[in-house]
């Protein structure tokens, strides 16, 4: 119900805000005063009026959120917060039975990690080619400052380093350069003795041994990947199947809606599927806007993705998500949103109108660049066994801002999305709504301690419980 306070016991979920106001006395008012009501479940519902999950989350997120009409302008909604980075000691807010120190620090713009089975962390430090690049016409050159001013842009560190925590004691007391002079990288999977490298326009690998702290040897090209010339969404993530035979790659769209031109969309807007060995690939789902996360669903054995919608329909259109890929699927973009909603925008006619549009699984809120994407398999935080942590790197062009945080969404026991999200780290935004930090890539270390990629803080922060010393 809108407008009210309310508590749903099943299951313990909550929902207690209205917009960002806490319930108030009179909202408080309306709780069940069953003799029957013991004094924990009056607890459980006090807590849930003081910090449940907002009406945007209600609407936004979950498996049937609620799209509002479209909203059109020439200029998008511009509101970004200033990248100011954290104050000596400051550290992002975890939620409560958890705790958050940093596991690395002095890091130039991190974005992506992969942990190693020794328990190595490797740690993509990138930007974009040519400081960004892929911008064009006026609304582009406002996209540019933009992002600019949000902390996005400059000189690419193109460096892979490699963090060690040699006496476990939740901080990396090795910090070393494993791979330099890399184009843009971003995506990293290793597989047997090969490490592989998703660059900007390229797919690479490496010969690799566990252990070892430098990788003297060049480049192996295995496929080239869509990124020359114009390169809009740059970033490239690449997972390996879960026996190593095969690599899927998420690329971005090369546009909003396609209006530089389908010629410019070629194998773009999805996920490629790479046989390293004949140096080849194939499309293997598309309509996926810009599709980043990945990683396989434990439970199912299905791959899942993280994806950034399309922009200039309003502050509430339309939702990131995650969602199960699987082999030949069409996800709309640039056609139609969240299913079969049409773009009214898009030029270009479907090739395929033939085609059914999969429905995502799970929206998570309008603009809020859902980055990361890790399922939880460990026992350390049993709160949060089965769930989808999800990197949120915070809207630019929404008002009020969404994301800026880092969230878990639950999974029920069959492997499904089910519920409201949960807060892991919020406090990226201080209380002038500047970014002290940008949560990007999120991973799972070796101790069952969640990492989150923060590339404005120019840190590796590590969450555990409460009380635990590493």
């Amino acid at each position: 119900m809108r407008g009210e306070c309310q508590c749903r016991f099943r299951g313990l979920s909550a929902v207690g805000y209205h917009g960002t106001r806490r319930c108030s006395k009179q909202d408080q008012a309306i709780m069940p005063k069953s003799k029957n009501l013991t004094p924990l479940a009056a607890l459980l519902f006090t807590a849930a009026c003081t910090a449940g999950p907002s009406m945007e989350a209600q609407r936004e997120y979950g498996t049937d959120p609620q799209l509002v009409e479209p909203e059109s302008s020439f200029f998008p909604t511009t509101k970004v917060a200033k990248a100011i980075g954290w104050s000596e000691g400051a550290t992002p807010v975890a939620a409560e039975g958890l705790a958050v120190n940093a596991f690395a620090r002095d890091l130039d713009h991190p974005r992506w990690m992969t942990v190693l089975p020794n328990g190595d962390v490797l740690v993509a430090e990138s930007r974009g080619p040519n400081s960004g690049g892929g911008f064009e016409g006026i609304k582009g050159w406002i996209a540019e400052k933009m992002m600019a001013y949000a902390g996005s842009l400059g000189e690419s560190a193109d460096r892979v380093t490699l963090l060690r925590d040699t006496d476990n004691d939740g901080v990396a007391d090795v910090q070393v350069p494993l791979l330099e002079n890399l184009s843009s990288p971003f995506g990293m999977a290793l597989v047997g003795d090969w490490l592989y490298i998703a660059n900007a326009a390229s797919l690479v690998r490496f010969p690799y041994t566990l252990g070892a702290l430098s990788i003297d040897q060049p480049a192996e090209l295995i496929v080239d990947l869509p990124g020359k010339g114009l390169n809009h969404h740059w970033t490239k993530n690449v997972i390996a199947s879960p026996d190593g035979k095969k690599l899927y790659v998420a690329v971005g769209s090369n546009s909003n809606i396609g209006e530089n031109g389908m010629a410019e969309e070629v194998d773009r807007a999805a996920i490629l599927e790479v046989d390293a060995e004949a140096k080849t690939y194939r499309l293997f789902a598309n309509g996926l806007r810009n599709p980043v996360g990945l990683d396989w669903n434990p439970v199912t054995g299905e791959l899942w993705t993280a994806v950034n919608e399309r922009d200039e329909l309003g502050d509430q259109l339309v939702p990131d998500y995650i969602t199960s890929v699987t082999d030949g699927e069409f996800f709309g973009w640039p056609y139609s949103y969240w299913g079969d909603n049409p773009d009214v925008r898009v030029e270009a006619q479907n090739p395929h109108p033939e085609k059914p549009v999969q429905v995502p699984d799970y929206a998570l809120g309008a603009h809020t660049a859902s980055l990361g994407l890790a399922f939880y398999t460990a026992d350390r935080l049993p709160g949060f066994k089965g769930s989808a942590v999800i990197g949120q790197h915070g809207s630019w062009n929404r008002n009020p801002r969404s994301g800026y945080k880092v969230i878990a969404v639950p999974f029920n026991a069959v492997g499904e999305p089910e519920g409201l999200p949960m807060d892991v780290l919020t406090g990226f935004l201080n209380d002038d709504e500047e970014a002290q930090g940008r949560p990007a890539g999120v991973a799972v270390d070796s101790q069952g301690a969640i990492l989150v990629a923060d590339d404005v803080g120019n840190s590796i922060w590590r969450v555990v419980p409460a009380g635990s010393e590493s």
